[in-house]
């Protein structure tokens, strides 16, 4: 009895300490995602802003602004963490109040304005993760943050939750098709028959 009783305790601990651990990685995952960032942001013709290119960085947060003058001709400027933050913190208060545009539904298709660009883009990195995924849950703004981000990052970071699914005709007719769940890590089957010979 005490052996069992020793061996039940051991299980406990075990998974105590599995538990613990998926907290503790998970604790990790959200840190790497507010993770620093270098931004290079443009200014559009219609006078918006998008995101053309976005790397992680060990340094603070950094962007260069391409902006259009009068002429059409192209300057860049340098905007430090500093900078962003206040923008970032000015967009966020309109976001409290519900008048900023990340969260207008289809305003990221054509970019945002400077303060709206940044915030869509780097809310977890300048304002912690709390805010960031926050925002990130509400539906319009993570809309408009994907579509105001036209970097290669951003794409291949989103573009990796894809379904796959094929389908497949038996000699006799039926068809059967299989569809991967990535969320669930399952696979569905659907079959159908038709008569045979049609």
């Amino acid at each position: 009895m005490k052996h069992i009783s020793s061996l039940a305790g051991g299980v406990a601990l075990g998974s105590a300490g599995i538990l613990m651990m998926s907290i503790l990685s998970g604790c990790s995952q959200q840190q790497e995602q507010a993770q620093n960032k270098f931004l290079v942001i443009e200014q559009q013709t219609n006078g918006k802003y998008v995101v053309v290119e976005e790397m992680p960085t060990d340094g603070p947060s950094r962007a260069i602004i391409r902006e259009r003058d009068e002429n059409g001709n192209v300057t860049e400027r340098f905007m430090n963490e500093a900078e962003m933050k206040a923008l970032a913190e000015q967009e966020y208060n309109k976001v409290q109040n519900g008048t900023s545009e990340t969260l207008q539904s289809g305003a990221g298709d054509a970019g945002m304005g400077l303060a709206g660009t940044i915030l869509a883009v780097a809310a977890g990195s300048l304002l912690g993760n709390m805010i960031g995924n926050a925002l990130m849950n509400n539906k319009s703004f993570a809309r408009n943050a994907v579509t105001t981000n036209k970097s290669a990052y951003s794409r291949s970071a989103s573009g990796s939750s894809t379904k796959s699914s094929s389908s497949k005709k038996s000699f006799f007719g039926s068809s059967s098709s299989s569809t991967y769940n990535k969320s669930s890590g399952s696979f569905s089957k659907k079959t159908g028959s038709s008569s045979f010979g049609g």
